[in-house]
């Protein structure tokens, strides 16, 4: 709703583009941007048109140019716990029945890109993709997760199409993941992903880059986030609290070039908070003739208006490297 509400008054220049990193830089413009479909698996949304959805969290957008009715999407689950009356394809249909549908729904839109922001899930990579088939064949619904299953709809809607992008927000992993990689290179489809990582993972590692350019060593790092919206809410359940905290630590590593102990989690839900999240990073280093430094950063970040800015240079970035062929995933983009 925040990237279908900012989109729209960028559209109408009644906002600055500020939060879109690649504003005025690349060849496609925001009034280029159609939203041509939109799903999810709150009965309360399904059914209804787009703009009736997005005012109920932004008052001052009643209309949007481009407004589809909201269409039932797939869960396997992902809402447990969640304050949500959950409808999704597979309550009444085989996850092949499912894809099918989407696929055929997808061929009428004829969308370029294909964007994934459901709620976070706790996840199993598959690793190679006989598995993953063999877990569609079978109708594995403990197996898979919404993001999976989304994925491999959108490898069989490419391959029918000849060409779409595949942009996954959430820490599940498909750009990470050998199955979808190759499923992806197979079908002429683009993927961008894992996971958004919009508030305090990409300031941590700016910071550490930082030290690593100029040769200090870093002895710890410690960074947490807390929030009171929806997917914060999510990872109160252990197993979706690993998955993002799995996407969030490996960027130690990657950037230092040695595993420096660390504590990088999503680690709590408080309501008052809403949308807009507590963040904290500390970060221990030597530097010249063994002197210890500290940083210490508070912060508090507007969780989805972060990521929905991204997502406005995400999907012309998908159009783009469609048109160029870029099957699979485009390391520039998703490091």
């Amino acid at each position: 709703s925040t990237f279908v509400a900012g989109l729209e008054k960028l559209k109408k220049g009644e906002i600055e583009p500020y939060g879109v990193p690649l504003a005025g830089e690349l060849p496609i413009d925001f009034k280029d941007i159609r939203i041509v479909g939109s799903y999810d698996v709150d009965r309360a949304k399904i059914g209804k048109k787009l703009s009736e959805v997005v005012s109920q969290y932004w008052g001052d957008v009643n209309s949007l140019s481009d407004d589809p009715v909201v269409s039932t999407g797939v869960h396997l689950g992902s809402v447990k716990n969640l304050p949500i009356e959950a409808e999704g394809l597979e309550d009444s249909m085989t996850l092949k029945e499912a894809v099918e549908r989407l696929v055929d729904e997808w061929s009428k839109l004829d969308p370029d890109v294909i964007v994934n922001t459901c709620t976070t899930e706790a996840f199993k990579p598959f690793g190679n993709k006989k598995e993953l088939l063999k877990a569609i064949e079978n109708n594995d619904k403990e197996r898979l997760t919404a993001t999976q299953v989304y994925a491999y709809a959108a490898a069989l809607y490419a391959k029918k199409r000849g060409g779409a992008a595949f942009v996954n927000v959430i820490p599940t992993y498909i750009a990470n993941d050998p199955a979808f990689v190759e499923l992806a290179k197979e079908n002429n489809l683009v993927v961008f992903g894992d996971d958004g990582a919009t508030g305090a993972t990409p300031f941590t590692a700016d910071v550490l880059s930082h030290l690593a350019q100029r040769n200090r060593y870093v002895k710890d790092v410690a960074q947490f986030n807390i929030g009171g919206n929806m997917d914060f809410l999510a990872l109160t359940d252990e197993g979706k609290n690993k998955s993002k905290e799995f996407t969030k630590s490996s960027i130690v590593k990657d950037i230092l070039g040695y595993d420096a102990p660390h504590y990088i989690k999503p680690t709590g839900y408080l309501e008052p908070l809403g949308d807009k999240k507590f963040i904290a990073i500390h970060i221990e280093y030597i530097s010249f003739n063994g002197a210890t430094d500290e940083l210490m950063i508070n912060g508090r970040i507007n969780d989805s208006p972060a990521l929905g800015g991204l997502l406005v240079d995400l999907v012309r970035l998908g159009k783009i490297a469609l048109d160029r062929k870029e099957y699979g995933t485009v390391y520039p983009v998703n490091a």
